[in-house]
């Protein structure tokens, strides 16, 4: 039988994870931050607070910001480009509206976190995703409401206001989805460039572990050439084992593994009907848990 306690941190679960994900990038690491936080609550936390929620949140945004320390050290030895772990969930797993209620965080989002201070992080995440007061957002940060205000003005001046997702329904997603990864399978660049924006870019992070594109690769032209040139080499995976559709931090896409075993984690950013983004996570780091969503026959 679950304590009262215990009931109490529960209900603030979701939340104390989707705080420490967006903080650190690894739902891995969130979770460990999320256990540390449950123990400190049992054998810390004081009688009668009026806010369990803004206790916990300080509790794990401190120990997040003491975990960025050793975590941006390796982030500048990282070999090519950094994406975050993905968060993997079917299709049609439904859509929260409130942040408390989201694990998962645009992948878009993440990477313009990135380009913040620990403490800028800090404050536009609790303030500006999950509207924490600044009497609260000082008091986890132990610094001045002002200070906190000006931490804010600097973090919005390099990712903006926290913008809305851009829904596609099931049936939008399954159809893009299906089509691109039919496309880059048979390196057929010509479907694949009706399928994205002229804009398009291409995010590869294999984490110096699996290959993957070491910068950026924008233009339609240039990435349906890249999958093209893939698919002609003579270790391309005739017929790759894939999951179908599945919702990868709330885009569209899916799960592969190619003939080797190696698996890679594909998010498709969908606007008005054009891929503008393809998000190809490869490091085997952080894809625990990713195979799962591949069919069973493929299992022992």
């Amino acid at each position: 039988m679950v304590d009262a306690s215990t009931a109490e941190f529960e209900q603030h679960r979701r939340f104390l994870t989707g705080l420490a994900y967006r903080m650190l990038g690894s739902l891995a690491d969130a979770q460990d931050i999320v256990q540390e936080a449950f123990l400190r609550w049992h054998g810390a936390a004081p009688s009668g607070l009026a806010s369990p929620r803004a206790w916990l949140g300080k509790v794990v945004t401190r120990l997040c910001l003491d975990a960025m320390k050793s975590a941006r050290a390796r982030r500048e030895t990282y070999v090519g480009q950094w994406l975050p772990e993905p968060i993997i969930e079917p299709i049609d797993a439904p859509l929260y509206a409130a942040a408390d209620d989201r694990i998962d965080a645009p992948v878009a989002l993440m990477l313009a976190l990135e380009r913040l201070s620990p403490l800028e992080r800090a404050a536009f995440i609790l303030h500006d995703i999950f509207e924490i007061a600044f009497k609260d957002v000082a008091d986890a940060l132990h610094r001045s409401e002002a200070a906190c205000r000006q931490l804010l003005v600097r973090a919005r001046s390099h990712v903006g206001e926290p913008k809305p997702r851009f829904e596609v329904d099931a049936e939008e997603a399954t159809r893009l989805t299906s089509a691109f990864f039919a496309a880059t399978n048979s390196g057929d660049a010509t479907a694949l460039r009706d399928l994205l924006a002229d804009a398009a870019r291409l995010h590869g992070d294999g984490g110096g572990k699996r290959p993957a594109t070491l910068n950026i690769l924008y233009g339609a032209e240039k990435i349906g050439r890249f999958f093209a040139g893939l698919a002609q080499k003579p270790t391309a995976h005739p017929n790759p084992i894939w999951s179908g559709p599945l919702r990868i931090n709330g885009l569209p896409g899916f799960v592969a593994m190619d003939l080797f075993g190696a698996l890679q984690v594909t998010a498709l950013e969908i606007e008005d009907g054009r891929i503008g983004a393809i998000y190809s996570m490869r490091n085997p780091d952080k894809l625990a848990g990713a195979e799962a969503f591949l069919p069973a026959t493929i299992h022992p």
